[in-house]
């Protein structure tokens, strides 16, 4: 009985046939087309460079325009650029001792701004963090600083040449004397600023003032070091055209002046753009420096 049954069950069983696996292939990832790519560089560079030039352009027809008169004093920028082509287009002529073109003046004055600059930021760095470390050095040294600080760089030029007898390095020390101060202001507010906490764990870790300099209060105080270097190295800029009007030499200070005495307006004009793109650049460079070592905490 029970295997009739059995039998019965397995004639009625219906052989299901066997289920097909169906691969679906993925589509492959299209790459972004070019457009879509450049776009947001395109957009990066509209953003940041067209409404300068527009407003250089805007600027020179304003002043081709105005100048263009006969009642004016100023040479247009066309005939700036009839007049002295040679010097945009040719930098790094030398045709002897002074005739050589705004590069090489740009070098040499780049090299007086260097030493004078670096001594100035070594020295203020050292007295700034005296100053703001020490309460008896800020009292002594604070007022006589803020007293110098407000004493034209031109000022100090006769006293440094009557010192040095030279104008290379009377023209440095210029540099150094009006760099220094506000190095030496924004550390020692840095300084001064440093957390207790950090002063704490410096006492906890028994450092030496070697140790506390290097590891706490560099690190702490790098962002007002940095703006105080930023104010400095604008300052020796201005500072080394000024002094080399009157020192002489070849950079391009007295180049300018020299022009003036032979009634070139067009080559002072632009050596006055070679200056300002040269102070944009020293600008950018030293913010560049202090976004990297102080990972983006100086002020930009």
């Amino acid at each position: 009985m029970g295997q009739a049954v059995l039998k019965e069950a397995e004639a009625k069983v219906v052989a299901l046939p066997a289920a097909k696996a169906q691969v679906v292939s993925l589509p492959a990832a299209a790459g972004k087309p070019l457009s879509a790519r450049l776009s947001p560089w395109l957009k990066s560079v509209l953003v940041n460079l067209l409404p300068p030039l527009l407003t250089v352009a805007l600027i020179l027809l304003f002043w081709q325009i105005a100048a263009s008169g006969p009642q004016s004093s100023l040479p247009p920028p066309t005939k700036i650029w009839d007049e002295a082509k040679d010097l945009i287009t040719e930098p790094f002529y030398s045709a002897g001792t002074q005739d050589i073109g705004l590069g090489w003046r740009i070098l040499v004055s780049l090299q007086r701004v260097a030493i004078g600059f670096g001594l100035a930021a070594v020295v203020g760095v050292l007295l700034g963090a005296l100053i703001g470390q020490s309460v008896w050095a800020m009292r002594g040294l604070d007022p006589v600083f803020q007293v110098l600080r407000t004493v034209p760089p031109l000022a100090w030029l006769p006293l440094s040449l009557a010192a040095f007898r030279d104008s290379q390095p009377s023209a440095i020390f210029v540099i150094f004397i009006t760099a220094i101060w506000p190095v030496i202001i924004n550390t020692a507010v840095g300084i001064r600023n440093i957390p207790q906490d950090y002063r704490n764990v410096a006492q906890v870790l028994r450092l030496n003032q070697v140790e506390f300099f290097f590891k706490i209060m560099v690190p702490s105080a790098a962002p007002y070091i940095f703006t105080g270097l930023r104010i400095g190295v604008g300052l020796s800029w201005l500072a080394i055209v000024a002094a080399e009007m009157l020192t002489g030499g070849v950079g391009i200070g007295f180049f300018i002046w020299d022009a003036w005495n032979s009634s070139r307006l067009s080559d002072i004009i632009v050596a006055l753009v070679y200056i300002g793109v040269v102070g944009f650049i020293l600008d950018r460079l030293v913010a560049f420096i202090g976004s990297v070592v102080t990972r983006g905490t100086a002020a930009n």
